[in-house]
């Protein structure tokens, strides 16, 4: 029943849903011991196809350390695998990453070819997306020998298609069009047209990058048609987008405006209608819990009138000498039920509307969020057409041009910054796990290295080379030491140093950023974790400050139990010092 039940879609999700808990309750009564692993991975997969994504990845950890517990290395492998498509599908390289090498590392101590190829090829895709091309190129020439020292049928489209989007991302286009090639002919063979759709469109912009024109033009039109023949809107956006770049090469700026337009035209109408959808159901939601109150409201007050007809009954009952007394009392008990009865309508009616407004606003973001960034993006278009032919520019133009683009990039960060605070208002559910501190932070740093390199910086990074695991969640620690190294490169003259120090007490983890930069002034230290604050120092080249990122520091320190302090004198630099218990 498991093994059928994987080979189900998504029009099925109901039957693995059955089969989950089928599987679950006769383990139980067999004493059957993988029971809990398969039946909690099924439920993974099945709250996966409704893209509930929190409760899949709640059940696919289950899966794990079930796996782990009972020490079946075959299904350990297949919860990692599901935990890291699961982030993907989710947009969280990082977590992917982290799965798909916990994932090789057991294939390669169990020496399953299959296993090593998959994972190496997946891995490569993650680099690819994380825009780390020489890192892909190893893993997937990993995956390359694999295939050609065993020769057992391995599926070679994938990582064909990832070794063309390396060579690509290094500018390497005729390796990229090679692999590129391979796979079309392929395809073509197998009569594929999903996958030929891929194939053009890598194709087509591989030789838009050869500025061979005539050749990107062939596979494009041939992507278009495809993307028309398989009904898909998302397919034919991306050609439009495509076919934009094209014409922005040949100078044809009035067909590459158009091509624009059908493309945000479309991406703006699939936005809208996944937001429509996704506003319907949280209303939908909303109500059924609005219906659950107002019955147990029915049923609060039933009973209370049930109590009150008893105590009538026994009044009534007693010694008639207590009579007045009693109807004094029914009288006083019956104004205060009044009161409270009209104190609940208003809080009642207070709560809808509060829950209203707040539906308001979260919709309201997320319609701001994707519209904001339309006009920033267009700009950003137009300053890349125009790039195309900077060597004609003046210096003054070239400078203008750059000004532009830093403030179309400047407008985005903005934008994100006051939507990624506002919607973190709400309290984030803690994803805790167990962390390496000091591989934690090395990941981090060598992220801001080419940031600081533009600058001159080195970042340097200590700490005692011991291995300490500690519980956090990585997602707000990863934002704590992003906006601390991003403000120490910022707020750095070109040619000085970051120091980042990692030290260990007994009791506790610091965490030290330290620069050699403009410092703050004493009167501003106060309030440099308040929301939207503006200091008097400035960037030392001009960069872009909101206000916005130290206090998102400051929250998400606190929700983690840490604490955080700076010390700072103008013209010597600042230390930020994290302390969280261990």
């Amino acid at each position: 029943m498991y093994d059928r039940a994987l080979d189900f879609d998504e029009t099925k999700s109901d039957s693995v849903g059955y089969f989950a808990r089928y599987i679950e309750d006769e383990s139980r009564t067999l004493d059957f011991k993988k029971g809990n692993v398969l039946s909690f991975r099924l439920k993974g997969i099945f709250f996966e196809m409704r893209n509930d994504y929190d409760s899949a990845i709640n059940y696919y950890y289950k899966s794990l350390e079930e796996a782990r517990r009972l020490q079946y290395p075959e299904y350990e492998t297949s919860a990692l695998g599901d935990l890291a498509m699961a982030y993907s599908n989710i947009n969280q390289p990082e977590k992917t990453r982290q799965f798909f090498k916990q994932a090789l590392a057991i294939a390669w101590q169990r020496k399953e070819i299959f296993s090593i190829f998959t994972n190496c090829t997946n891995l490569g895709s993650v680099f690819n997306k994380l825009n780390q091309p020489d890192s892909a190129l190893y893993y997937l020439t990993e995956a390359q020998n694999i295939a050609q020292k065993y020769k057992v049928g391995l599926p070679m489209n994938s990582l064909y298609n990832n070794l063309g989007n390396a060579w690509f991302y290094k500018k390497q286009w005729d390796k990229a069009l090679g692999y590129f090639m391979t796979n079309y002919n392929t395809d073509s063979i197998n009569a594929d047209k999903e996958m030929l759709w891929y194939d053009c469109l890598n194709i087509g912009d591989t030789y838009l990058e050869k500025k061979k024109l005539d050749s990107a033009k062939k596979y494009i039109d041939l992507s278009l048609q495809l993307a028309h023949f398989l009904g898909s809107k998302d397919k034919e956006a991306d050609v439009y987008a495509l076919y934009s770049k094209f014409f922005a090469r040949k100078e044809d700026y009035k067909s590459a405006y158009e091509y624009y337009t059908k493309w945000h035209l479309l991406d703006t109408a699939l936005v809208s209608r996944q937001l429509l959808k996704t506003v319907a159901d949280l209303q939908e939601k909303y109500n059924l819990k609005q219906k659950v109150q107002q019955n147990k409201l029915l049923s609060l007050e039933i009973d209370h009138q049930k109590s009150q007809e008893r105590n009538m009954l026994f009044l009534i009952s007693g010694i008639a000498l207590l009579a007045i007394l009693a109807i004094v009392i029914l009288v006083l008990i019956k104004r205060k039920n009044d009161q409270l009865t009209r104190q609940n309508q208003i809080i009642q009616k207070q709560n809808s509307k509060l829950a209203k407004a707040n539906s308001d606003k979260n919709s309201m973001i997320s319609i701001v969020s994707h519209d904001l960034n339309a006009p920033f993006t267009s700009i950003k278009m137009w300053t890349q057409i125009l790039q195309s032919n900077i060597s004609n520019f003046t210096e003054d133009q070239k400078r203008a041009l750059y000004r532009i683009q830093s403030s179309a990039d400047n407008g985005e960060i903005l934008i994100r910054n006051i939507l990624h605070i506002e919607k973190e208002e709400i309290n984030h559910p803690l994803n805790l796990q167990f962390l390496d501190v000091a591989a934690f932070l090395e990941d981090v740093i060598n992220i801001h290295r080419p940031q600081a390199r533009q600058k001159e910086i080195e970042i340097i990074y200590t700490h005692n080379g011991k291995p300490v695991e500690f519980m956090c969640d990585r997602y707000m620690l990863n934002r704590i030491f992003e906006n601390l190294l991003s403000n120490a490169i910022k707020f750095s003259p070109r040619g000085n140093n970051v120091f980042v120090q990692l030290e260990y007490t007994p009791d506790n983890i610091v965490i030290k950023v330290i620069d050699e930069g403009v410092g703050i002034a004493p009167e501003d230290v106060p309030y440099i974790f308040s929301k939207y604050s503006k200091i008097s120092s400035m960037p030392t080249e001009g960069e872009y400050s909101t206000g916005l990122g130290l206090s998102i520091v400051k929250r998400l320190v606190d929700e983690l139990n840490g604490k955080i302090l700076c010390e700072s004198q103008l013209n010597k630099g600042s230390i930020f010092t994290v302390t969280f218990p261990k």
